[in-house]
């Protein structure tokens, strides 16, 4: 991991998952159960493939995600969270519920199985 810029807690957090796309994939992982490059996208979001392989790689090298073969020829990967990934659910959930109640236009997407 990089060295952080300070020990401020939340200085440290957002040198770990600050950025636009971090906690997008950690909510698809964790919320909609997407675990491969295509499913991520597919997003709503659009993220470009050269920044899905860099926050991917960043998430894994940061112990938020595992990445498991499921394909040997080609080698293709999945992305599951890890306990620490895990822990970032409430957070975003909590994040979710404030920007309905402060951002217009803002909704709730369904979750999977509701």
């Amino acid at each position: 991991m990089e060295a952080k810029r300070s020990d401020c807690p939340i200085a440290a957090a957002l040198d770990v998952f600050g950025d636009r796309w971090t906690l997008l994939l950690v909510r698809d992982i964790g919320l909609f159960g997407k675990h491969r490059n295509k499913d991520f996208q597919d997003g709503a979001e659009g993220i470009p493939s050269n920044i899905l392989a860099d926050r991917l790689r960043r998430l894994v090298a940061t112990g938020l995600v595992v990445r498991r073969r499921y394909q040997a020829h080609p080698p293709r990967y999945e992305y599951h969270l890890t306990e620490a990934g895990a822990a970032l659910l409430p957070i975003l959930e909590a994040m979710a519920l404030w920007a309905k109640d402060h951002i217009a236009g803002v909704r709730l997407p369904p979750l999977p199985g509701d």
